[in-house]
């Protein structure tokens, strides 16, 4: 889910096209600008109504912090929950629940003393026991999370989630331990200077065991069958139609929040968003193409690039699609400068690669990760056609039907005619047929493998490439399409060892070449968004992985 340089997502909103992310790319589109911490002087709560009005375009698919893997979910999450750490205005670690930490020499041992005045929302003290329960359950054989992998710089997190190694499923094993009710101790494989940044993230939320045992089933599933320490609290949840957080009156640093309240309506279409932005229903909407000239010169535009990447998934599952001819093929016979420039027009840029650009920097921190490695592929479909008709001739036939799996929103529907026309044209013999679905619909049939192609994306969860890299290993979580190549896996698994950063680096960079060579993947854009945002929202704050925003730092001043 997240970035680089670029101010990334502020306020949830409408989607133009879609978002992995996760993050797994979700289908949704957020308004912002690239001046998070504006609210830096608002030290006394202003007079005018603190209520902040929204859309977005997809249901919250869960709301268990151990088992969501999207970004809508954890947008929500990152504001009614709270880590060790948070990300703060200026996209730096600061104290969530932990008040301060310290490392031992060899950076492999943190010692985190929590705030005693962080509580639940029942009025509870948070524990260290707390993050004990809740790390050992995402890694647990029986609750295991799709981002449990996220933990493995924790010691034996890897091989407890390892089926056939020795430790597998025992969670006992894991480097974190309660020595106190506000001390915890975790222990890494090996020094991760990202891994502050890290406990910031969902997968590291703390859950209070008796409060997740007593509600069974019925946990994370309704508004009232969760505890929240964030803040924020969830007060009401209706499924399909939208959600409302409230302040929480037993966060920790409560005097901070100046909203009483955030208000998300779930909008599919971007006219109706806009009209909702027009008559003053909502605060802020994302723009497609079709209305971005339309408010050019309107003071509430902007526009604002990001570190997600949007691809079509290729699933080898399907025998036709094993063949790397057909692969590269697919890749080069779609205009991607075209869709970005006519259809999105949202400040999105053409993708060639995998890790987005003005995201990480060398070791030295003075070259960018995509200018190192540049380009992979172009569109070309004079050569699209001769490597599809070498790709046929290899799998023996001359025609070739496949399913492009997609969300249901209107800006991804527009994508998908766009992409499956261009195939159909530069390909002869090959017809692709569409299916649209609801963005949790959509998620559960890519995990379980269940399509041909599929538009996807994906948002950094932490500031390093491996966050994008180690999505294809074989096996992984969030691999999906039964991609598997030994010396990819080899590159990705050695990198999470290197303690040599020069090596770890030149390791990645090679990982993404492989990559390509393979083809696994076909890469379309690097997001930009487009939208309104009325200029009474003050103090946007945008992060640059994990979860797109805070609200807490936003405040309204100043509205008619």
């Amino acid at each position: 889910m997240k970035k680089s340089k670029w101010s990334l997502l502020l306020t949830l909103v409408l989607v133009l096209s879609m978002f992995l992310a996760a993050c797994s790319g979700g289908d949704k589109d957020k308004a912002s600008d690239s001046k998070g911490g504006e609210g830096e002087k608002a030290t006394e709560k202003p007079n005018e109504p603190q209520v902040l009005n929204l859309v977005d375009s997809t249901e919250i698919p869960s709301m268990d912090s151990s088992q969501a893997t999207d970004a809508v979910s954890f947008e929500v999450m990152n504001n009614v929950f709270e880590g060790l750490y948070r990300l703060d205005k200026d996209n730096q670690p600061t104290e969530g629940v932990a008040e301060s930490h310290k490392v031992n020499e060899d950076g492999t041992v943190y010692t985190f003393k929590l705030n005693p005045d962080a509580k639940w929302s029942d009025g509870s003290q948070v524990v260290a026991k707390d993050f004990v329960y809740a790390w050992q359950k995402a890694l647990h054989p029986d609750t295991l999370s799709e981002y449990a992998y996220i933990m493995g710089p924790v010691k034996n997190a890897n091989a407890i989630q390892t089926d056939g190694d020795p430790l597998y499923g025992k969670v006992e094993e894991l480097g974190v331990k309660a020595v106190d009710e506000t001390t915890l101790e975790v222990t890494l494989e090996a020094p991760a200077p990202y891994f502050l940044g890290l406990t910031g993230f969902a997968t590291f939320y703390p859950q209070k065991e008796e409060y997740v045992k007593s509600q069974g089933d019925k946990f994370s599933l309704e508004a009232n069958t969760m505890i929240y320490n964030g803040p924020f609290v969830l007060s009401e949840w209706k499924h399909n139609e939208g959600w409302q957080m409230k302040k929480n009156d037993q966060y920790w640093d409560k005097d901070t929040v100046k909203l009483d309240e955030v208000n998300v309506k779930i909008v599919k279409d971007v006219a109706t968003g806009v009209n909702l932005y027009e008559t003053g229903q909502v605060d802020t909407v994302g723009l497609n193409s079709e209305f971005v000239d339309q408010f050019q010169g309107n003071e509430d535009l902007y526009t604002r690039g990001e570190a997600t990447v949007f691809f079509l998934r290729i699933n080898q599952k399907r025998e036709e699609l094993k063949n790397v001819n057909i692969r590269k093929a697919i890749d080069m016979a779609y205009d991607k400068k075209a869709l970005v420039d006519v259809l999105l027009n949202n400040g999105s840029t053409p993708a060639y690669y995998l890790v987005p650009g003005e995201f990480t920097f060398s070791p030295e921190g003075n070259e960018d990760f995509r200018k190192t490695n540049g380009d992979f592929g172009k569109f070309d479909p004079e050569e699209a056609k001769k490597l599809w008709e070498k790709g046929l001739e290899e799998i023996g036939k001359k025609e070739v039907a496949i399913e492009f799996l997609n969300y249901d929103s209107d800006g991804a529907k527009k994508d998908g005619e766009y992409i499956k026309n261009q195939l159909e044209k530069n390909l002869p013999g090959l017809k692709v047929s569409i299916k649209a679905q609801p963005f949790k619909q959509k998620l559960e049939l890519e995990s379980k493998g269940e399509y041909d192609i599929s538009y996807a994306g994906w948002g950094p969860d932490y500031q390093d490439p491996m966050t994008f890299i180690d999505m294809f290993v074989t096996g992984g979580a969030h691999n999906q399409m039964e991609y598997s190549n030994p010396k990819y896996d080899e590159l990705v698994n050695n990198a999470k060892k290197e303690t040599d950063v020069n090596k770890r680096w030149d390791m990645m960079l090679e990982a993404e070449k492989v990559l390509f060579e393979d083809q696994a993947i076909s890469p379309i854009y690097q997001r930009g968004v487009t939208g309104l945002r009325k200029p009474y929202v003050k103090g946007v704050v945008n992060h640059l992985f994990g979860a797109d925003v805070s609200y807490k730092w936003i405040y309204i001043d100043g509205k008619q």
